[in-house]
């Protein structure tokens, strides 16, 4: 229930406050005197967007402010949305001058999406310009589903069908992606198989290079150890017998003098190892020849290595293993989404089977419920002044799965007899939405637990005992329910457990809007006035009293 309303700084409002009771609410008001201000300042309430124009000046912010009377069924909600739970429940909109705003419950910071799913539980506003959703697919099937069984099962099934379609989105992500790596998995096949006849785990690219050096210029290698051997080892003008003339003499002098010793010794060391150096670069000498065969398999390793850092644009074999191995993932890639795409298939396959199941009960209890609805609006339109209306339920079957089903609904209208039925949204007129609606609410608020309903001037364009009607039917509506209604019929005003009046005043040389409540008197004043008009007659006060009796 909606307890209280604060607005400040909004339009012409300069600071309004009011409480509301249970029941049917009243409100009444010249025409331009601020009621669409109120319920523009509500629908912040309900995350719709701020107009910055809204505001009275540019240096403070706009404040919305409702007190909802909730019970422990929205308890839930709260805990998922880490707010605190308060019977009396606060919801403010503040906009900035800047034109940004912000959302609170109970003085805690939310998001808009957290606050319309809050508010949109607690207030339904309806204005005589919104009856289109009359004509939404979703709210026809809400008007069935509220007169069968189908609340939790709906419930259930709509949980099961987003479920089954996030599987479906999924298996439809798994398919395009198998198929982009369908396109490239022979090139990677093939890029693999390249990768993989050069064994890059011993692979040694410099040892490679080296060898193939070697026999590529083993000739050279040769003549040039050869020049060296002979020019070390030539007789009598070779190196190696200058260096014994050298030892011989450096032997007699360190026989001569000790001092010369230790380097006799040097010498005589490095003689040896000299000794040693031309015999082995001898036997390299002799050992080495060029093989074709070798040369062709190491030209061709080194060949193939570097076509791979080409292709790749890598340098290193190191960076050649990193790229075998993400080729070789995405192979194991392909073959893991062949499995998933199966695995989601079947989980595809289960989902249909529940919702087949529950899409069955659905069509069955509506099946039941349709007769029940057509009978009580009919009934409810007699009331309202449409006699000769006919209404009908068109359910249909349809192959594949919906939010609401299998089915889908279409609402049948005629207001005079002798003619077929049509679709409502083309066969009722201006005049007819209004009572149809309000026929309609009528029997969701029997059924189910409405918020809130606020009605902005749904009875404008009848009169007399149609309007008297309306007022009965909002009084009954009542019972079960907050309603508030805003309206200019004296009919409706008669029936309000509590009545207010928007007026417009000039405070300070400045135009304001404001709410006050009625009291027995002023309430009766108001019903004449709307009987009578600016000049308020005895018998327009009589008249008023026989109303509000």
């Amino acid at each position: 229930m909606l307890s209280r309303i604060f607005i400040q700084n909004f339009a012409l409002i300069d600071s309004l406050e009011i409480t509301l009771d249970q029941g049917l609410q009243v409100i009444t008001g010249e025409t331009g005197a601020g009621k669409s201000i109120i319920l523009g300042a509500l629908r912040l309430i309900l995350g719709e967007r701020a107009d910055a124009k809204s505001m009275q000046g540019s240096e403070n912010k706009s404040i919305a402010e409702a007190e909802f009377v909730v019970g422990e069924n929205f308890r839930a909600f709260f805990e998922e949305n880490d707010l605190d739970f308060e019977v009396d429940t606060v919801i403010r909109r503040e906009i900035l001058p800047s034109g940004k705003s912000r959302a609170f419950v109970n003085d805690v910071p939310v998001t808009l999406d957290t606050l319309k799913k809050l508010s949109q539980r607690l207030i339904d506003i309806h204005s005589q310009f919104e009856t289109s959703n009359l004509f939404d697919e979703e709210y026809q099937f809400r008007m069935i589903d509220g007169l069968s069984e189908n609340k939790q099962l709906l419930g259930d099934y709509q949980q099961q069908y987003n479920a089954y379609k996030k599987l479906v989105r999924d298996l439809a992500s798994y398919k395009e992606q198998l198929a982009e790596n369908v396109k490239e998995h022979d090139y990677k096949t093939f890029l693999l198989t390249e990768l993989t006849e050069v064994d890059l785990d011993l692979f040694d690219l410099e040892e490679v290079q080296n060898q193939l050096s070697k026999q590529e210029n083993a000739e050279s290698i040769v003549e040039n150890l050869s020049q060296i051997f002979n020019k070390m080892d030539q007789e009598e003008i070779g190196i190696l017998d200058s260096l014994l003339d050298v030892k011989s003499r450096l032997s007699k002098v360190a026989s001569l003098s000790h001092e010369f010793s230790a380097l006799h010794q040097r010498f005589e060391e490095n003689f040896v190892e000299m000794k040693d150096l031309l015999f082995e670069l001898q036997n390299e000498a002799e050992k080495m020849e060029t093989d074709p065969e070798v040369l062709f398999q190491l030209s061709a390793q080194l060949n193939k290595i570097n076509s791979l850092f080409l292709k790749h644009k890598v340098s290193t074999v190191a960076e050649l293993r990193d790229i075998r191995g993400e080729i070789i993932q995405q192979q194991h890639n392909f073959a893991d989404l062949e499995q998933r795409i199966a695995e989601e298939n079947a989980k595809i396959a289960q989902a249909e089977k529940k919702l087949e199941q529950q899409a069955v009960r659905l069509a069955k209890n509506r099946a039941s419920a349709a007769p029940i609805f057509v009978k009580k609006i009919e009934k409810l339109l007699q009331q309202l002044g449409l006699e000769k209306a006919k209404i009908e339920v068109q359910l249909s079957d349809v192959p594949q799965f919906t939010s609401f089903g299998k089915q889908t609904i279409e609402l049948m209208f005629q207001a005079n007899s002798g003619f077929p039925l049509k679709p409502i949204q083309t066969a009722i007129s201006g005049g007819e939405r209004s009572r149809v609606m309000l026929s309609i609410k009528k029997l969701m608020a029997e059924n189910a637990e409405l918020p809130t309903l606020i009605l902005d001037e749904i009875d404008t364009g009848v009169s007399g005992k149609v309007a008297e009607e309306i007022g009965n039917v909002m009084k009954e509506m009542a019972q079960n329910m907050q309603l508030i209604v805003i309206t200019h019929l004296a009919q409706v005003a008669a029936k309000g457990n509590r009545n207010y009046k928007v007026i417009k005043r000039e405070v300070e040389g400045k135009t304001q809007s404001t709410i006050i409540p009625l009291n027995p008197e002023e309430k009766l004043q108001e019903i004449a006035q709307l009987l009578s008009g600016a000049q308020i007659t005895d018998a327009a006060v009589s008249q008023a009293q026989e109303l509000m009796k």
